[in-house]
Order: C-alpha cells, then sequence, then structure tokens
C-alpha cells in the first residue's frame, strides 16, 4: 500500500465501525502481483485471467454459458480509504476522490466489464481486468 501523502491531498479520519458487511465470493487470478503493474484500465486483448468462484456459490454460475461479457465487481483490498482529495501520478492539479477513478476510495469497490473466453469447473476465463492478483471478487453480473 501506498501511503505516502502527495502535494495537495488531504485524508480524513475513518469512521471505528463498518455500516455493512460482504461476502467475498472468490478470487480474481491476474498476472498484476502490484498496484504498480496493474493497467489504469483492463483490455479485451488483455491477457488471460480467472476468476475462481468459491465452491459454495457455483451453482449461481448457471446461465452464463453462452454470454460473451459479465460485469465484475471486486474489492481492491490493497488501497487506501483516507484520502478525500487526490493528486494523481502525472497530474499536478488535486481532484476530489469522487472526480476520480482511483482505486483509493472509502469503499474501494472496483467494476469491469470483462470478455468470457470459457467456463471451466467453477472458473471463468475472462480478458479484461485491471486487479492485483488475489483481489476479492464481491459479485458477477451479466452484462448484455
Amino acid at each position: 500500500m501506498d501511503d505516502e501523502m502527495r502535494p495537495g491531498e488531504i485524508s480524513v479520519a475513518l469512521p471505528a465501525e463498518f455500516d455493512a458487511g460482504l461476502y467475498f465470493i472468490g478470487r480474481i487470478r491476474t498476472p498484476w502481483s502490484s498496484r504498480a503493474e496493474c493497467p489504469r484500465r483492463g483490455a479485451h486483448d488483455g491477457p488471460l485471467c480467472r476468476i475462481e468462484v468459491d465452491e459454495r456459490w457455483w451453482p449461481a454460475l448457471r446461465g452464463l454459458e453462452g454470454r460473451r461479457f459479465i460485469q465484475a465487481l471486486y474489492f481492491m483490498h490493497q488501497a487506501r480509504r483516507d484520502l478525500l482529495v487526490q493528486t494523481p501520478r502525472g497530474r499536478e492539479t488535486p481532484l476530489g476522490t469522487f472526480a476520480l477513478r482511483s482505486p483509493v476510495r472509502p469503499n474501494p469497490i472496483a467494476s469491469s466489464v470483462v470478455q468470457i473466453e470459457a467456463i471451466e469447473h467453477g472458473t471463468v476465463i475472462a480478458r479484461g481486468f485491471d486487479c492485483m492478483d488475489g483481489t476479492p471478487l464481491i459479485d458477477i453480473k451479466p452484462q448484455d
């Protein structure tokens, strides 16, 4: 995690308790082991990645066969959560967190529309991710 503050950035103390809970339903396997290696946006011609769904959720994959795209929601578990204003790399002017696609946000939830290449025994092989290897999966939705 990159905890270094850049010029113009503002942080806030986080609340003591969470308001809700989530069930991670699996993990996303990608070729990137650090945030610095991840692409800014995933591409449908990018590397093959794997959505490894936990076995208890395998029946929920029924009906995805034959679909071309899905929307994957995932939790960017290595991201800071306390910045209100950020100065992204390559930008001189600080911007509010909600004006950026940065992973640094109060609830670091990301969404990617990925292209399905195959579904094999509880695993979706897909292209289009931009996250680190081992990123927790929150949900999968059909994208028609």
